[in-house]
């Protein structure tokens, strides 16, 4: 069973996609802010990481950028979930690696299916 971290300070968000997920059979384990990201990251190696960019202490995207500029951790699929919607915000988590880059608020459908893409 797939294992994806979910992380996003919003507590309803995170439920409302974990349920999403759990539903279509993945494992989901879940963060809310950017250091638990990293540190959940590192302990619990998902298999694909959903990650918004407005975060307490580290940002989405430096979380993203310390993923996957570490060999451990680079080949983890990362999608990149916020209400940021600019241009230069999608350049910019092109720049740290990331994977995808999807917009709130979110159609489930659409998250799963590049959830499967990405797997």
């Amino acid at each position: 069973m797939p294992k994806i971290l979910i992380v996003d300070d919003g507590k309803t968000m995170v439920k409302i996609i974990a349920q999403v997920l759990e539903k279509n059979g993945f494992e989901v384990v879940s963060a809310y802010d950017g250091q638990e990201a990293v540190i959940k990251a590192r302990e619990e190696n998902p298999d694909l990481i959903i990650l918004d960019l407005n975060l307490p202490r580290i940002n989405g995207f430096m979380v993203c950028r310390i993923l996957k500029y570490d060999e451990k951790y680079s080949h983890i699929p990362v999608i990149l979930l916020t209400a940021r919607k600019s241009m230069a915000d999608k350049w910019d988590g092109i720049k740290v690696g990331a994977d995808a880059y999807l917009t709130k608020p979110i159609d489930t459908d659409i998250l799963l299916e590049k959830v499967k893409q990405l797997l």
